[in-house]
């Protein structure tokens, strides 16, 4: 017998906000642990009040959230957001994007940056950045896999 699932994401919605505060939480606790992560927890991660923040995104025309899903069981999220350049061009900034372990390698995340990606074409964007831990293997491929690459490094010393 051969079982299916319907992996996809779709726009968030109000109703969302609290699964995707519990993942968001997940998502910091697990980037807390790695190389860089404590410094990034205090500098790029959503802030203490995580829920009051998405919130606040949702409700932004430049910021789009997103959820992805298995069977329509919310088990990802992702959020990008528009920054304006010095030329008066546009990035999209994809800061947040996670899929619970036991929903990854299943399609979850591509439908998810799929989306953001749209997003930031259908906004003019002229290329679209995340960030990827040092030594985060799966992720810096999972973005290659998308096409972001490395375009600089931020190094960083402990005092």
């Amino acid at each position: 017998m051969v079982f299916s699932i319907d992996e996809g994401a779709r726009s968030a919605q109000e109703d969302d906000i609290s699964v995707i505060t519990e993942l968001a939480c997940q998502a910091i606790a697990e980037k807390v642990q790695q190389r860089g992560g404590e410094v990034w927890s205090l500098k790029e991660a959503r802030c203490p009040s995580i829920e009051m923040g998405l919130r606040r995104d949702l409700a932004d025309n430049c910021i789009s959230v997103v959820v992805g899903t298995i069977d329509e069981e919310i088990v990802g999220y992702g959020v990008a957001s528009l920054i304006k350049l010095h030329d008066d061009s546009t990035l999209g900034r994809i800061s947040d994007l996670y899929v619970m372990p036991e929903a990854r390698g299943v399609g979850v995340g591509e439908a998810i940056i799929r989306l953001l990606i749209d997003w930031a074409c259908k906004h003019d964007c002229t290329g679209v950045d995340s960030i990827a831990l040092p030594g985060d293997r799966h992720t810096k491929n999972f973005f290659e896999t998308h096409g972001l690459v490395a375009r600089s490094i931020t190094v960083h010393r402990k005092l």
